[in-house]
């Protein structure tokens, strides 16, 4: 692994001196892109997918002081990514650096400013102009930038390389899906994976995957959200939860996506005859969908109860919406079986780590690309089953309500494919040894 960037940052690195023209292009459309900005953000304002009060970080704008000494920039696409970093964030800490954390969703926000700690500066990533983007890195300065997985954003990464900053992508992803499209963009992808120092993935066929497309120093890491801490739950609301639904067999849906809560609400109907106290809660993967999923239920002859509106799952409760944000480990505590969501659509399916670590047996659909290997190992083990079908969900659902002995057979298979696949949170930790070590003497000199 090279560390030449990290011993002496000053130190030029070698780039292609020239961009394809994809890249050209790309550039100078997004500079010319600029006036509609407001308009975009107006319109975003009214979807919801701003913060009326932060949009100026859009632009690159901050009301933020950049702290003194060395400064981490870890940037993720959203909610997923974010939790990703929750466990390296803390090692960083640990380490006395200050983190800069971006993201490009109302959702990630919420989620960093209920479950990170406060030191942790949260902005919204700017949009991809080149003069929003350079705002930022003026303001910010990053002494180490490490992006997750695969939001890689050109303007982004092409001004940090030009600014010498030492930049890795860790938690590497390339699904099957996007492999072929960027390999008919290679001389695109291959511009943007060689400005980072080092690429870190999360399996060998990703690893594979990168190399193929120019990615330079390539390591298999392993998947950081094996290694992410159980979400939490707050005990008050919990036994709460616990007490309207004692008695009562429960399905937990996680991360649901359009087109598979149709589905799930024709299982219940179908299991509620085997089991009549049957309660399926819904999560869906975005809230605001909440009351579509209720009309959903309600003409389907059930009777539904909305979190969002302050209520309780009662007796006569069928389907519970928990249209709420960052609950899930509330929820993965309520029921020891759940459907893990957007994998009954091409979605590509959702983490099933953190209901696994709070001891759930996990159901899914078929699509699941985009925790292949995890996924894999776990259908292996027995931790996990597929259902391919509206019939096939219907009876491993019914298995497991009707067989605990299965259920727990289950759970810990999945537990033991998740010790086994850990670690990647160390092997991480010690391929940005010699970047760390870096900033820790700025740090030393800094003090002197």
């Amino acid at each position: 692994m090279r560390s030449s960037a990290a011993r002496d940052r000053k130190m030029p690195k070698s780039l292609p001196i020239a961009l394809p023209i994809t890249l050209r292009m790309y550039r100078r459309l997004a500079a010319g892109l600029v006036p509609l900005a407001p308009a975009l953000i107006k319109r975003r304002l009214k979807q919801g997918k701003e913060d009326p009060a932060r949009v100026g970080e859009r632009r690159g704008l901050s009301a933020d002081v950049r702290p003194h000494g060395p400064l981490v920039w870890i940037h993720g696409a959203s909610v997923g990514e974010v939790l990703a970093a929750a466990a390296l964030i803390e090692r960083l800490r640990d380490l006395n650096l200050r983190i800069l954390l971006t993201s490009g969703t109302v959702t990630s926000a919420a989620v960093v400013a209920k479950r990170f700690p406060p030191d942790v500066i949260h902005q919204y990533v700017p949009y991809d102009s080149p003069r929003y983007v350079a705002r930022f890195l003026d303001h910010w300065k990053p002494s180490l930038a490490l992006f997750i997985e695969s939001d890689l954003w050109p303007n982004l990464i092409l001004a940090g390389a030009a600014r010498r900053v030492p930049m890795v992508l860790i938690n590497g992803r390339m699904s099957p899906r996007s492999f072929p499209r960027w390999r008919r963009m290679h001389g695109t992808i291959s511009a943007l994976l060689s400005r980072f120092d080092i690429c870190l993935a999360q399996s060998k066929k990703d690893a594979e995957r990168f190399a193929a497309l120019g990615g330079r120093d390539v390591a298999t890491t392993g998947n950081l959200k094996l290694d992410v801490p159980a979400p939490p739950a707050d005990p008050a609301k919990l036994e709460r939860l616990m007490a309207m639904t004692r008695g009562r067999p429960i399905i937990v849906a996680a991360s649901t996506h359009p087109g598979e809560d149709e589905m799930l609400v024709a299982a219940h109907r179908s299991l509620v005859g085997f089991f009549p106290q049957l309660l399926t809660v819904i999560v869906p993967r975005h809230p605001d969908r909440g009351s579509s999923i209720a009309g959903l239920v309600t003409a389907s002859g059930l009777k539904p109860s909305l979190r969002s509106r302050e209520e309780l799952p009662t007796a006569t409760t069928d389907v519970y919406v928990a249209d709420t944000m960052g609950e899930l480990g509330l929820f993965y505590r309520l029921s020891g079986i759940v459907f893990m969501g957007g994998s009954l659509i091409h979605h590509g399916g959702q983490n099933p780590i953190e209901a696994i670590k709070l001891g759930a047996a996990i159901v899914h659909g078929p699509h699941v690309f985009n925790f292949a290997d995890v996924y894999e190992a776990l259908d292996t083990s027995g931790g996990a089953r597929q259902a391919d079908t509206q019939e096939a969900l219907v009876k491993q659902l019914g298995q497991l309500l009707a067989d605990p002995t299965m259920r727990d057979k289950m759970q810990r298979a999945g537990a033991g494919v998740v010790e086994q696949l850990g670690g990647a949170l160390d092997r991480t930790m010690t391929a940005l040894e010699p970047y760390l070590l870096q900033l820790r003497i700025e740090m030393g000199a800094a003090n002197a």
